[in-house]
């Protein structure tokens, strides 16, 4: 709706515009200040510009009023205009703010956790926050990919190894061990060297040589737990790229890196020349054992998503990623491929807290808050919005115990009632939406059209959000518009009064835009609360 009205101003003016929307509604449902612009131009007062400017849309279907006020051009939509588009949206239904298929081909990185245990509550925030701006972005007709990067090549598989080699020999064989500072622990080795043992025997566990045996047969059962956890919070991603199948590129990669001089040897290391791009060392690509570091695969990775040709790359890395960004854009100008075609979102860390006291970490993954632990207890669609209600890349904290309140404290609680009362309402009217579908909105009162004003901006609001990657700009849209719903359910009479059928229409609209707004969400909507 917003750029319908935007484009049709800009035709009346022949002047491109900004069109906001104030805050108050009252003042109107969009404002420009074109009028700021133009007073250097027409040397006159912005007042007088507006008031000028205003006047060319006279007896204009869409506005009820256009009025000049402090120099802005407020515009408030006419009845006629709003129930036009409250039809077009209601008989859209599941396709309402739906647009068509764009030629932009984008490829959409996220997760891509090490393959060495379940996933944790930080690796969530980023899974949820990839498989919501992949949703919201297909329903904007991007054509979207979504990708997770199995990092099976390093030094964390040579850890997985030796961690389920302790774990056999601990707790199966029930030796005495002693454990180095840094492995990996939880009762999910356990369960991987019991079946290791029961297709291998005991000896395996003491042969250093089959380490990386046991470190690929523990990796497919960590994905597939992976892959099971993901698919239980509705995520599930178009490729898997295992970083071990492209170690035989480096070879060619390296090539045309050494060719164009940007790889240099110092101290039987191999560097990458990244400082020319803004980084602040100069990055080793290959250690003096000759074996290529997670920089080397980085580059082979990226060079093989930009050999298949899309039109843009997201990556969703960890806040601790940081430093890796200029590195790897360093290595894409070196490969000859345009850097800025790579966006790297940042997912901050998350806080969990149960009862106002820190959550206890996970015995099955030893150290940390697992995904699955949390969804079982709140649910998915719980545990989905939540990461959403704030931007990645600043901290959340949140309690559990509120996503189990039901009240307004708890937003998706709060955002279903609203929905499950409209339900409600219909039912006992004992009619449909169907039935008010070709009802007119004249003489509509204020508070029922600015409901139809803010379910219409569904479209815009899912235009900024995924622009802006900034998915709370849904969710916040979300809670007002349940407030909204809320509280013209507590002031008016429906059922039974003169208005009915105009009310119903309005509500079954603003039903359909939660409907919609939570599918696209990865949240399926409740018809009874």
């Amino acid at each position: 709706m917003q750029s319908k009205v935007k484009e049709h101003i800009e035709n009346i003016l022949e002047k491109e515009i900004v069109l906001e929307k104030p805050k108050d509604v009252s003042l109107g449902h969009f404002a420009t200040p074109v009028a700021f612009s133009l007073a250097k131009e027409f040397r006159k007062s912005p007042m007088i510009i507006a008031q000028e400017l205003a006047s060319k849309f006279v007896d204009d279907e869409m506005f009820e009023k256009v009025e000049a006020v402090k120099g802005f051009l407020n515009f408030k939509l006419s009845n006629l205009f709003l129930e036009k588009k409250s039809k077009e949206a209601l008989l859209k239904g599941s396709s309402f703010a739906k647009e068509e298929t764009k030629k932009e081909k984008i490829l959409l990185e996220y997760v891509s956790a090490n393959p060495t245990g379940p996933l944790h509550i930080g690796h969530a925030r980023g899974a949820v926050l990839g498989d919501t701006l992949a949703r919201v972005g297909r329903h904007l007709g991007y054509q979207i990919t979504t990708e997770y990067y199995i990092n099976d090549a390093g030094a964390q598989m040579d850890m997985l190894g030796l961690s389920v080699s302790l774990a056999g020999r601990d707790f199966i064989l029930h030796e005495e061990v002693e454990y180095p500072e840094n492995y990996y622990r939880g009762d999910y080795l356990v369960d991987i060297a019991k079946k290791i043992y029961d297709k291998y025997g005991g000896d395996i566990f003491h042969d250093e040589s089959r380490y990386r045996e046991m470190a690929d047969f523990a990796k497919n059962i960590v994905m597939d737990i992976i892959v099971s956890d993901l698919n239980d919070v509705g995520i599930k991603f178009d490729n898997f790229v295992s970083e071990a199948s492209l170690y035989n590129l480096w070879k060619d990669t390296k090539e045309v890196l050494l060719k164009n001089g940007s790889l240099y040897e110092k101290d039987d290391k191999l560097f990458l020349r990244s400082t020319l791009h803004g980084d602040d060392n100069d990055r080793v690509v290959v250690r003096e054992n000759g074996i290529p570091t997670y920089l080397a695969g980085d580059i082979i990775y990226h060079k093989d998503k930009f050999d298949r040709k899309y039109d843009h790359y997201i990556n969703i890395w960890g806040a601790d990623h940081h430093g890796y960004i200029k590195r790897v854009h360093a290595a894409l100008e070196f490969l000859g491929e345009d850097s800025k075609k790579l966006e790297i979102l940042l997912s901050q860390m998350v806080q969990l807290l149960k009862g106002g006291e820190p959550y206890k970490m996970s015995k099955r993954a030893g150290n940390v808050i697992l995904m699955s632990d949390i969804s079982q207890e709140v649910g998915a669609d719980a545990l989905r919005f939540i990461f959403l209600t704030k931007k990645s890349d600043t901290h959340l904290e949140f309690d559990l115990d509120m996503l189990k309140n039901q009240d307004s404290s708890n937003p998706i609680f709060y955002i279903n009632y609203a929905y499950a009362r409209i339900n409600q309402v219909f039912k006992k009217a004992g009619k449909t939406p169907k039935d008010v579908l070709d009802i007119s909105y004249e003489n509509l009162n204020e508070e029922a059209l600015n409901l139809v004003y803010e379910s219409l901006l569904l479209p815009s609001v899912l235009d900024e959000a995924f622009s802006k990657r900034d998915m709370q700009k849904i969710t916040d849209y979300l809670y007002t518009l349940a407030s909204s719903i809320h509280r013209f359910y507590n002031q008016y009479k429906i059922v039974g009064s003169a208005e009915e059928d105009k009310y119903l229409k309005v509500l079954s609209l603003c039903a359909l835009t939660i409907k919609v707004t939570l599918n696209i969400l990865g949240i399926k909507e409740k018809e009874v609360m």
